[in-house]
């Protein structure tokens, strides 16, 4: 795999200082266009020590308007990155559209350290390099440009560098012990170079395998492939846009109802007539708040993390619900995020990192009031992504989830149901009532009228994004009481599940 990149191959001066001025120019212009573009550039950079990664960046950022440019180089977590998901720094420097983000170290870095050196088995690396696939796939599929560029020498240019390097006062830095320790497992760190390639190189997001012996042959082979490859890609995504045009356009086919074929939906099999009595529900309320108390003082002194989905309809009683169970918490460990339309900010980033950033550190409750669900309902319902996106994003939701739990947070969801009937007789209360006519608007009206739509889409999700390690619950909620009650103990099941898991 890397014959061709041992060549030694170079450019000379006279070359260089020939295209540079050209090339710089070019890809200037291309940053000014890509300003106003519907994407961002993703450029990773990974291979031997000493093969020039870091002068390569700094060359991009000298010649281009750092500006619009975001440049991460990643080191062992912090306390602050460790108590969140593995994926979560990385969520939160993604570039927004229209800018570049050139990324050191990223990851890549630990699958292949941890492999090279006898610490991961082939299986473990492969587990790693399929979530990294399934992560850049995801980037991709919105419109994302990666490139990934693999700057590597031979055994005999790498020591010959790292002396180099070493022998210069100014350079003497960037040489660490850690790099002569990895030298010294040269064919280990290229057999795992071999597999992390042959494992993550997709039409999506390709590797460049780049000879980094000679700079000025470096920088031409990497600048020229950023130029070339934004250039595509603005071409690409402007065909994409005009094809988008076209079809809306073209009618869209009315969705079906929930009930297909006579078949009960989800939904409808629950019974709605669930309900609880006053004095039963003050009982069990309390009971169930200082059972989530003791719970989550548990939770926070051993670092476990709690999140909280509440999705449902129109007047189903979300807020008053998560009302009653942050009456039971530390007003200092919880934060509630109720999820509108996107923000300019959040428009330019992918749709999942702005639940992403959201996430707590551990110990903490995170609450959303609407979700990531926005995507497979409001957004499918009321056509502002296209069937591909919101057929997409169940895979995608449920890998967002799956890094939650892995990372030994407790996730609950919950879907609050009541009847069509139970809704409107709760909109013509809210009317009547004059500290809740605010949360009356024209748009509940407008999504009454969509029930079907909105059933079907509801059911289409519970059935494709509930799994063993992420399930919903279906809260019988025309009953507000009986709604709390389940909701509060579901909570406090899970939670108490975690805790003994964490003992065991």
């Amino acid at each position: 795999m890397f014959e061709a990149a041992e060549l030694g191959r170079k450019v000379s001066r006279e070359e260089f200082d020939a295209l540079a001025p050209d090339l710089r120019t070019e890809l200037l212009d291309l940053q000014q266009q890509l300003r106003g573009a519907d994407f961002p550039v993703v450029i990773v950079f990974a291979g031997v020590d000493g093969a020039g990664k870091n002068e390569t960046v700094n060359l991009l950022n000298e010649w281009m308007d750092p500006r619009w440019i975001v440049t991460r180089a990643y080191g062992p977590p912090s306390d602050e990155e460790r108590e969140r998901p593995e994926y979560w720094r990385f969520w939160r420097d993604l570039p927004p559209k229209g800018k570049i983000g050139m990324f050191l170290s990223s990851w890549y870095h630990h699958p292949f350290v941890s492999h090279a050196m006898g610490e991961t088995s082939p299986a473990e690396m492969d587990e790693d390099l399929a979530r990294i696939v399934r992560f850049e796939k995801t980037l991709a599929d919105e419109g994302a440009l990666i490139l990934k560029f693999w700057m590597h020498l031979s055994e005999k240019a790498q020591k010959k560098r790292l002396k180099k390097l070493e022998e210069d006062p100014l350079t003497k830095w960037q040489v660490s012990e850690t790099d002569w320790k990895h030298f010294k497992l040269y064919d280990k760190f290229v057999g795992a170079a071999e597999r992390l390639i042959m494992k993550t190189s997709k039409g999506h997001a390709q590797w460049h395998i780049v000879e980094g012996a000679d700079p000025r042959y470096r920088y031409s082979v990497v600048l020229s492939t950023v130029r070339d490859a934004i250039v595509r890609h603005l071409e690409t995504r402007a065909v994409a846009r005009k094809v988008a045009a076209e079809m809306k356009e073209v009618p869209a086919k009315k969705a079906k109802p929930a009930a297909l074929g006579g078949q009960p939906s989800i939904l409808s099999s629950l019974d709605m007539t669930s309900s609880i009595s006053g004095d039963d529900y003050n009982r069990v309320l309390q009971e169930c708040r200082g059972r989530l108390s003791t719970l989550h003082r548990q939770a926070k002194q051993q670092g476990v993390s709690t999140v909280l989905v509440f999705e449902g309809w129109d007047a189903a009683g979300k807020g008053g619900t998560i009302r009653r169970l942050t009456n039971a918490l530390n007003a200092r460990d919880y934060q509630v995020i109720p999820i509108a339309a996107p923000t300019e900010e959040e428009r330019a980033q992918h749709y999942l990192w702005r639940f992403w950033r959201h996430l707590a550190r551990s110990g903490r409750v995170t609450i959303f009031d609407r979700s990531w669900y926005g995507r497979v309902l409001v957004e499918r319902v009321e056509g502002f992504c296209s069937e591909e996106a919101w057929r997409r994003a169940y895979g995608e939701i449920t890998d967002f989830e799956d890094q939650l739990v892995r990372a030994g947070t407790v996730l609950c969801k919950f879907w609050l149901h009541i009847t069509p009937e139970e809704q409107l007789a709760r909109f013509n209360q809210r009317g009547e009532i004059e500290y809740k006519k605010w949360k009356l608007t024209d748009e509940d009206w407008r999504n009454r009228e969509k029930w079907g739509d909105y059933e079907a889409a509801v059911n289409d999700m519970v059935e494709k994004t509930s799994t063993s390690m992420a399930p919903w619950t279906l809260v019988e909620a025309n009953d507000k009481p009986f709604a709390r009650v389940k909701v509060l103990t579901t909570v406090c099941d899970a939670l108490e599940a975690a805790l003994k898991g964490k003992k065991s």
